[in-house]
Order: C-alpha cells, then sequence, then structure tokens
C-alpha cells in the first residue's frame, strides 16, 4: 500500500453493491423512512412546546430525544440516499472525519439521555412525593445539557488523533458511512491512542448507561410489584414498558456493533445492522414513545382541533 496525501484524499464510500433499479427502490424506501422519521420527530417537540399539559420532565427529555434523532439520521441517510443513485461515493478526508465526529457525539449523547430518562422514570415511580422537587426545572436542563457537552467532548478524544493519521491507498470503505474500525483500517499505521480511547470510550458509554438503565429499572420493577393498586401497576408499566423497548431496540445493535470482539467483524452483515439503528430505529423510537402515549396523543387531537 502506497500513502496518500494527509489533506487532499478522497475516499470511496462501497456501500451496498445494487443494480440501478434496487438503488433506485431502496432510495424511494428510505427517503420515505427519514422524511417520516425527521416529521414525527419535528411533530412531537412541536407539540410538547406548545401544549402546557406536557410541560414535565418525561416529555422535556422526550424533545430532546426527538431532537437528537433528528440530527442522528441526518448524518448519515441523506449521504446514503445520495450514494444509492450515484456510481460514485467518493467522499472527502475531512467530510469523512466530520461525519464520524459527528456521529459517535450524538450516539454518546444518546445513550446518556436514555440513562437520563430511566432516572427520571425510576425518581418518578419509586420516590413520587420527592419527585417534583428532585425533578425540577434547574435539575433537568443540566441534565440535558451535560448529556450534550460530556459527549461532544468525550468524542474528540479519538477523532482529533484519527484526523491527523496518514491513510493509504486504495482509499475504499467497505461501509456505508465513515465508521472508527474501516477507517482505522485505512490508515498506514495504528494510532494507540485513537484506538484505545475509542474503546474505552466504547465500552465505558454504551456498558455504562446500559447498566444504569438496568439498575434503575430493577428498582422499578421492584416498587411496582409492591404497589397495591392493580390499576397503579399497570400504568406504571405502561409508561415504562415504551422506554424500555427503545432501550433494547437500540442497544441490541450498538452493543453488537462497538462491544464485540474485533475478530468476528463482518461488514454486510455491520452495513445492515448500521441501517438499522441510523435510519430505521429514529422512525421507531418516537412511534413506541410518543404515539402509543394517551396524554401525547390528546395533546394532538388539542393541537388538531386548534389548527381547524
Amino acid at each position: 500500500m502506497t500513502e496518500g496525501n494527509i489533506t487532499g484524499t478522497n475516499f470511496e464510500i462501497v456501500g451496498f453493491q445494487l443494480t440501478q433499479t434496487q438503488g433506485s427502490i431502496l432510495f424511494l424506501f428510505f427517503l420515505l423512512i427519514y422524511i417520516l422519521s425527521t416529521s414525527t420527530n419535528i411533530l412531537i417537540i412541536t407539540v410538547v412546546r406548545t401544549d402546557r399539559h406536557l410541560h414535565k420532565p418525561m416529555y422535556f427529555f422526550l424533545s430532546n430525544f426527538s431532537f437528537l434523532e433528528i440530527w442522528y439520521t441526518s448524518v448519515t441517510v441523506p449521504r446514503m440516499l445520495a450514494d444509492f443513485l450515484s456510481k460514485s461515493r467518493s467522499i472527502s478526508r475531512n467530510g469523512c472525519i466530520t461525519q464520524f465526529y459527528f456521529l459517535f457525539f450524538l450516539g454518546a449523547t444518546e445513550n446518556f439521555l436514555l440513562a437520563v430518562m430511566s432516572l427520571d422514570r425510576f425518581v418518578a415511580i419509586c420516590y413520587p412525593l420527592r419527585y417534583p422537587a428532585v425533578m425540577n426545572d434547574k435539575m433537568c436542563s443540566n441534565l440535558a445539557l451535560a448529556s450534550w457537552i460530556i459527549s461532544f467532548l468525550v468524542i474528540l478524544m479519538p477523532a482529533i488523533p484519527l484526523s491527523q493519521l496518514p491513510f493509504c491507498r486504495p482509499f475504499v470503505i467497505d461501509h456505508i458511512f465513515c465508521d472508527f474500525s474501516p477507517l482505522l483500517k485505512l490508515s498506514c499505521k495504528r494510532n494507540s491512542i485513537s484506538e484505545m480511547s475509542f474503546l474505552l470510550i466504547a465500552w465505558a458509554v454504551i456498558l455504562g448507561c446500559f447498566t444504569s438503565i438496568m439498575v434503575s429499572y430493577s428498582f422499578i420493577i421492584l416498587t411496582v410489584i409492591k404497589m397495591p393498586s392493580a390499576a397503579g401497576r399497570k400504568h406504571a408499566f405502561t409508561t415504562c414498558a415504551s422506554h424500555l423497548l427503545v432501550v433494547f431496540i437500540y442497544y441490541g445493535t450498538v452493543i453488537f456493533m462497538y462491544v464485540r470482539p474485533s475478530a468476528h467483524e463482518s461488514y454486510n452483515l455491520d452495513k445492515v445492522v448500521s441501517v438499522f439503528y441510523c435510519a430505521v430505529t429514529p422512525l421507531l423510537n418516537p412511534i413506541i414513545y410518543s404515539l402509543r402515549n394517551k396524554e401525547v396523543k390528546t395533546a394532538l387531537r388539542r393541537m388538531i382541533i386548534k389548527l381547524k
């Protein structure tokens, strides 16, 4: 392999090997998913912001989550849509590093927000009398802001050393976007700082947040079981079931992708899993979280009536 120009390198993203017809069909399919995902998340933000009945910590975090999902899917899906119709799938080196950074910055934020949302449900169900005092406006704002700021900073640790690596020909990324492992394989020399920091951050953030969520829900389940009222138990389980479903869908994919031995890498399977958590889950999340929620559906009806 020969070393390429460090600043002027263009990479070729392999993506899926498709015929023109297959590419056109997938373009229309994922365009529809992207439009639905973006519009439903915008709708949730609008409803939460405008309806005073939803001015609660749970919906404040939900609107943050929806805002995140809009940007998270926008980092990869528009580029993927263009690649379905284009024969040239070239991306500049700087563009690739930028996509990598924002993908993992937003991914880390999603982990933290899911953990914060489980904490909110833990306090609401296990300590209902203390809930208004603990989860006040200032606390909610600080938790959400910390999720964004910490994620923004920690991903700089692998991103900066990665951006300084020389890359070798052929400049081909066997993936659908600029993921860490395919990028590292293009480097002419291994960068232990970037590699180790990425692995440590991935394991710490993903497993740390997942463990925190599971601990919170273990206490929630124990508390719910002890409730004397069957109606109270049903309401508590209904409130938490949506969050848990989103957690299991999300962590099932990211743990498979980033918390596993590299010896078992399979890029074809990775591409399919990546499409699922980058394009499909941002559509499923608002449906699971909000459109099945009675308070949100009631708020939507009120908004529609006002518009008529």
